[in-house]
């Protein structure tokens, strides 16, 4: 199997629905994941043209988990079922 990493785009201040949410679609997808991942605060970019805050907003990428599936569209079948707040973004993650 591959892997792929999904980052997730949209912060909000989770409630308990949000919350529990998440955690139902976590034991859904339990037999996939590699790496249960963890939410991201607020962050900075770093570029050749200096270092800015980023905003953490409903653009942020607030978290990420890595998961195991046959293809992409497998991924994208299994992201397509979370309770993402803005977009679910899903990158394979190549062998080196």
């Amino acid at each position: 199997m591959k892997k792929f990493v999904f980052l997730s785009v949209g912060y909000q201040t989770p409630t308990r629905d949000i919350g529990d949410a998440w955690m139902k679609w976590f034991a859904s997808i339990k037999d996939r994941i590699v790496d249960g991942g963890s939410p991201f605060g607020p962050g900075m970019e770093i570029t050749s043209a200096g270092v800015r805050t980023l905003p953490h907003d409903k653009g942020a990428i607030a978290g990420y988990t890595i998961i195991k599936a046959e293809s992409m569209e497998e991924a994208v079948k299994l992201a397509r079922t979370c309770p993402i707040i803005t977009g679910m973004r899903v990158y394979e993650a190549m062998s080196m």
